[in-house]
């Protein structure tokens, strides 16, 4: 049995108008060649399987062959591959430094191949600074590697770089026909695109994926056996689903996507493959824009029959729709409700029947059953308080029976507050005003609703902060339990004043001020009483963490305990 050569070696270039998708670089490194102008170091980058490696051997080969050898001397003796993955210390680079300096045997040039320099490590970079620099002059060096990014600038300097694009899926569905017709095989035009399109840019992945499909199809390569030996969803399954969504077809569409998922089929693939397919109908819409579809001159007129059948504005919400479930796709906890509530919002689009009515209103129930309630302190003649946001309803006749009106409750401390806005509080006078309406506002039943404001002792205070500190405890919260333990809280009027030595200690408990509030206002019964959490990092000196620190603090407390620990001889 005859040794097998896959294609990717078979068919490898050995001329640069060999060299598919990459002519504006060949024709440089011939020009180059021509006129004497190649750089002594060359950096070819780009995605794997271009060309670039194919590029480096061509022009090691060309650069010797001064037509006087034979057509098929490869120059093995003159050009040297290393493979920088696996040889990237220092000790490899000076290997290399010193053969660089022996002359070539036969040719004129010795060129070194260093594919995947990327991985040399910082020393071998610096190591070969020099070398690359200013080379022998019967040396030439030819990088190539795929992380551009990677290399240090100090190398990127010192070489001519040329960039490697990716192959068009055009450029390489032909050079795929070409294969395809020296081997003898029938293969399908649609069948080599989707191959092209698998290979994403890469003539090697393409040719590897071409071998696979001939060794499962045989001579006859047809779209559908590309199919199924790639399991990929081809444009087929696309028009399908389409038609379902713009006939308003849930249920056909949901099984049909659960057929999809059966085959094996990722949900995001799907679904980013559907955004790629109404992009397509919607370049296939203008003639101007065709020709960015990269399909087939049969599956174009298939786009052309489809886009024609979907507004422009109906194709646009899709794409919207679909890209915005791709983005969410590998966040969402349930992938198949996102894919499935994408779909039945696509299939929704065109439907013609009752829609719902998006109000930009902030309420549901009708402005008819509110009622804006009068302010007394229009008619008390006092201070005029700031205009508040007010929903206008529509005019009710007077034959129409009125709803009963919900109160809306607002707590006095917080009109008090907006109707004292206007009092400057600058002066003690201020204050005692700001404090008069509000006691006047609660004693005029603003609200409808009379909140108490019964007037409690200090021991009362502390009484009722003692068993709201046993509760936490109860309930296991005992980092809530240290923070207010660790400073008596000081009663100033209505409001207490809790410090605390840093801000982390601050925002626990402002977390659970709203409990506090509340438990102290209903227990206390005055629902003035509010809370102000401050922070002094000079308190830190209050707490008592180290033995003697407790014991000073003790002993202010209760003087005898110094003259204790002395009769006794204690330590402390």
């Amino acid at each position: 049995m005859d040794h097998y050569i896959v294609s990717a070696r078979k068919y490898r270039p050995t001329h640069f108008n060999e060299v598919v998708g990459q002519s504006a670089i060949t024709k440089t490194l011939e020009n180059a060649i021509e006129n004497n102008h190649l750089a002594q170091a060359l950096l070819f980058t780009g995605p794997r399987g271009v060309g670039k490696t194919t590029c480096a051997r061509i022009l090691a080969k060309k650069i010797n062959d001064d037509g006087t050898h034979h057509e098929d001397e490869d120059f093995a003796f003159n050009i040297f591959e290393l493979d920088a993955a696996s040889n990237n210390s220092v000790d490899d680079i000076r290997s290399l430094i010193d053969q660089v300096r022996i002359p070539p045997q036969v040719g004129h040039y010795k060129v070194y191949i260093i594919d995947e320099v990327h991985m040399l490590s910082s020393s071998a970079f610096n190591a070969f600074l020099k070398t690359l620099e200013e080379p022998p002059k019967h040396a030439i060096f030819i990088l190539a590697t795929t992380e551009k990014h990677k290399i240090i600038p100090t190398i990127l300097s010192r070489c001519q770089i040329f960039d490697f694009k990716r192959i068009t899926v055009s450029d390489i569905k032909q050079q795929l026909g070409e294969v395809a017709k020296s081997e003898g095989i029938d293969a399908e035009d649609d069948a080599l695109h989707i191959i092209a399109q698998k290979a994403d840019g890469a003539m090697r992945d393409a040719l590897s994926i071409f071998d696979r499909v001939v060794s499962f199809s045989g001579k006859n390569l047809t779209r559908q056996a590309v199919t199924e030996n790639l399991n990929v969803l081809d444009y087929s399954f696309y028009f399908e689903v389409t038609e379902m969504l713009m006939a308003n077809d849930i249920p056909s569409t949901l099984n049909f996507y659960d057929a999809i998922l059966a085959k094996g089929f990722d949900g995001q693939h799907f679904i980013s493959g559907l955004a790629s397919h109404f992009r397509d109908l919607l370049v296939a819409k203008n003639k101007e824009t065709i020709s960015l579809l990269e399909v087939g001159e049969q599956v174009k007129q298939l786009y052309l029959e489809q886009s024609q059948k979907i507004e422009q504005s109906i194709l646009l919400d899709a794409i919207d729709l679909t890209n915005s479930c791709d983005l969410k796709y590998k966040t969402s906890r349930n992938q198949r409700l996102l894919v499935e509530l994408c779909l039945m919002q696509l299939a929704s689009l065109t439907f013609q029947g009752e829609k719902k009515k998006h109000s930009s209103k902030p309420f549901v129930i009708p402005p008819s059953h509110f009622k804006v309630p009068k302010n007394p302190l229009k008619e008390s003649g006092d201070p005029k308080p700031e205009e508040v946001p007010v929903v206008k309803s529509p005019p009710i006749e007077d034959s129409e029976p009125i709803n009963p009106i919900p109160k809306v409750i607002e707590r006095p401390q917080i009109l008090a507050e907006r109707n004292a806005s206007k009092v400057s509080a600058l002066s003690l006078k201020s204050i005692q005003k700001k404090q008069e309406l509000q006691k006047e506002l609660v004693a005029q039943h603003l609200t409808g609703e009379v909140l108490p404001l019964e007037d409690f002792s200090e021991d009362a205070f502390l009484k009722v902060w003692k068993n709201y500190v046993q509760e936490i405890e109860k309930e296991g919260k005992f980092n809530l339990l240290s923070h207010l333990t660790m400073g008596e809280p000081k009663l100033e009027g209505q409001l207490i004043h809790l410090v605390f030595p840093n801000n982390t200690i601050k925002v626990e408990v402002e977390s659970a001020k709203n409990d506090l509030v509340s438990y102290l206002r209903a227990h206390l019964k005055n629902h003035q009483i509010d809370l102000s959490i401050e922070v002094n990092e000079a308190e830190v000196k209050r707490y008592a963490y180290q033995p003697h620190e407790k014991y000073e603090l003790l002993k202010e407390k209760n003087p005898l305990i110094d003259t204790l620990r002395r009769e006794f001889d204690l330590d402390i």
